[in-house]
């Protein structure tokens, strides 16, 4: 799976876990028929979509990005394309919290309430990462994939030749008016 496509898989799915909080809060919300909850989940998420864009302001990779790129082990072939295997394989964790943020708020509302608040944080501050990283593989010419590994060990990443797109600079030459 190209690595700009799972960073997108990210931020969509992690705003899809966030939905499903807030449904989840919503209902349990009116089930319990307390609409503080609500008002309360309201005021976090606002406070939580400021938190993700004041992070994900920058339009440059992140950190931990940049090293994940930088570690890249060269490959001449395209991995196996199996995007599905790698979504789940990479993104458990965010499944797993969701799951059990949703079961919990059958019996504490304010769990689904609190965890959409960090699905949203978590969306909106890798918004920008994979227009960054798309932007260095077409600087550099490669294209990055995530390689398939065990869901406990740290992500790697291929890079692959790719096409390299060259944008002239504009060099205007002034010459001085008689």
């Amino acid at each position: 799976m190209r690595f700009t496509d799972f960073l997108r898989a990210t931020v969509m799915l992690s705003m899809a876990s966030a939905s499903a909080l807030a449904l989840c809060t919503v209902l349990g919300s009116a089930r319990d028929g307390d609409r503080g909850i609500v008002l309360i989940g309201v005021g976090w998420w606002i406070v939580a979509a400021g938190i993700g864009v004041l992070v994900g302001r920058r339009v440059e990779v992140s950190g931990q990005i940049g090293g994940l790129l930088a570690q890249a082990r060269a490959a001449t072939s395209m991995p196996e394309h199996r995007p599905g295997a790698v979504v789940v394989n990479r993104l458990w964790p965010l499944l797993l919290a969701t799951i059990v943020a949703v079961v919990l708020s059958f019996y504490f509302v304010q769990v689904a309430a609190v965890a959409a608040g960090f699905a949203i944080i978590w969306s909106l501050s890798w918004r920008h990462q994979e227009s960054a990283v798309q932007a260095i593989e077409e600087r550099d010419g490669v294209t990055f994939f995530v390689e398939r590994s065990s869901p406990v060990t740290p992500m790697r990443l291929q890079r692959t030749p790719g096409l390299r797109r060259d944008n002239p600079k504009s060099s205007t030459s002034h010459t001085p008016s008689t």
